[in-house]
């Protein structure tokens, strides 16, 4: 009988699969996710407050099953959820998975303030060594 481990069997039934991607594969997921700008849209819309399909699809030329493509590839990502009130099922932004880009970016920005910063006083030696070039006085 074939065994598969533990954690591969764990991953196939579990709902909340997203939870247990290895960080790489969360970030492609968001990453993804954000490349669409109806996708970013509908977040922007979502971190004012929850907002049902109808409510999100109101202000995008498109067909709610369109919108409806576009949340599931947000809820994926793990990036919205969807709740229950009554006949509703209002869709909230989930902020751990922009966190996460946050936190990977941020290695990248303190990257580029240090270069900026190695410019800056690049510049500034190059200022200094450079000759007035105005009148010369009589």
């Amino acid at each position: 009988m074939l065994k598969l481990p533990q954690y591969f069997t764990y991953r196939l039934f579990n709902p909340t699969v997203n939870q247990m991607l290895p960080t790489s594969d969360r970030l492609n997921a968001t990453f993804a996710a954000l490349a669409d700008p109806t996708r970013r849209a509908i977040l922007a819309r979502l971190s004012r407050r929850a907002a049902t399909v109808m409510e999100l699809a109101a202000p995008h030329d498109m067909s709610l099953p369109a919108i409806s493509k576009h949340l599931k590839v947000l809820e994926k990502a793990g990036l919205i959820s969807r709740g229950r009130e009554a006949q509703w099922r209002p869709c909230h932004l989930e902020a751990k998975p922009l966190r996460e880009v946050a936190e990977w970016m941020e290695h990248y920005r303190r990257f580029w303030e240090e270069n900026f910063d190695q410019l800056e006083v690049y510049l500034q030696e190059l200022q200094k060594k450079e000759k007035p070039r105005g009148r010369r006085k009589p």
